[in-house]
């Protein structure tokens, strides 16, 4: 942290794990606010995942829908998928994609990460840029069902405007690259 904001800095003083659980993880931890007074923070302990942005060789965005438990409904999402523990997340987001779409990719980037839910969780998503695909066969994990199906950037930018694209990982996504295609941003 930056010192000049010093001023701002919560400090842990103990905590414990609230709840274990096979994915995630509760911590409840007492603090001290900048103010000097206490108080708790209750967070999910996430590991982290990629996001996939597959760039098909006609220009086109290979997506997901895939049914989303708590919200009880069907997402449009890019592949993305969890890090598991000492994989890197360039490993990670050529396995997701394979299992999730069968397709490999031979150029990948790494585009941003973003932390998309920093009231309650330290959650992270490492975006990429997965160019140069081809087609293979998907090996999705036991319990997962998903569909694919592509859409251009002007058709995936009018699914966010419409309400249609409602997840976080997946607008960011798409605004990147519209910039992308506009040649405005490039990947690292």
């Amino acid at each position: 942290m930056d010192s000049q904001d010093s001023h701002l800095k919560e400090t842990r003083i103990d905590g414990e794990l609230a709840y274990d659980g096979h994915f995630l993880k509760v911590t409840r931890d007492r603090i001290k606010l900048p103010d000097g007074k206490e108080t708790q923070r209750e967070f999910i302990r996430h590991p982290g995942a990629v996001v996939i942005l597959p760039l098909l060789p006609d220009g086109r965005v290979l997506l997901e829908r895939q049914f989303r438990y708590p919200n009880d409904r069907v997402f449009i999402e890019f592949p993305a998928g969890k890090i598991d523990p000492g994989e890197e997340a360039l490993a990670t987001a050529k396995r997701e994609l394979e299992e999730e779409t069968g397709y490999t990719a031979k150029e990948w980037n790494f585009v941003c990460t973003i932390h998309n839910a920093i009231a309650y969780s330290d959650e992270h998503l490492d975006i990429f840029l997965a160019r140069d695909l081809t087609k293979g066969e998907a090996k999705l994990d036991e319990g997962e069902f998903l569909e694919l199906f592509s859409a251009t950037v002007p058709e995936l930018l009018e699914m966010v405007r419409t309400g249609q694209i409602t997840d976080v990982k997946t607008i960011i996504g798409s605004f990147w690259l519209e910039k992308y295609a506009a040649g405005t941003w490039t990947p690292g």
